[in-house]
């Protein structure tokens, strides 16, 4: 593990759905997530090295997606509230859902490319 608590299977990983056109604060959350039951905000900023609004961005992203479930915890006295974060399905499912879109992504450049050879055929 390095510093931030990513072994190189955790960068891996964030690599290949960087690949998948992921942003990297987006694959990051994702995978730190993965090892986590529940976990703040903070806690993924400190882990990841990534920067408040990076996380929140991350967040809604991860949230539209419903991926994540956030949870608003109860803190004492004033200030900002604290949610808790977890994923809302199987990491299994997720890959599941990006491999799904990474097939359609190549489904879409096969008949792309099968609409231009008819069409320079045709010109």
């Amino acid at each position: 593990m390095n510093e931030r608590g990513f072994t190189k299977k955790d960068e891996t990983l964030v690599k290949l759905l960087m690949r998948t056109d992921m942003p990297k604060n987006v694959a990051k959350t994702l995978v730190f997530l993965r090892k986590k039951e529940e976990t703040t905000s903070v806690e993924i900023e400190i882990s990841t090295a990534l920067r408040q609004p990076e996380v929140s961005i991350a967040m809604q992203e991860l949230r539209r997606r419903k991926w994540v479930v956030k949870r608003d915890i109860k803190k004492e006295g004033k200030g900002r509230p604290v949610h808790s974060y977890k994923l809302a399905l199987p990491f299994e499912k997720i890959i599941e859902t990006i491999e799904k879109e990474e097939r359609k992504k190549i489904e879409d450049i096969e008949n792309n490319i099968k609409a231009l050879k008819q069409a320079a055929q045709q010109a």
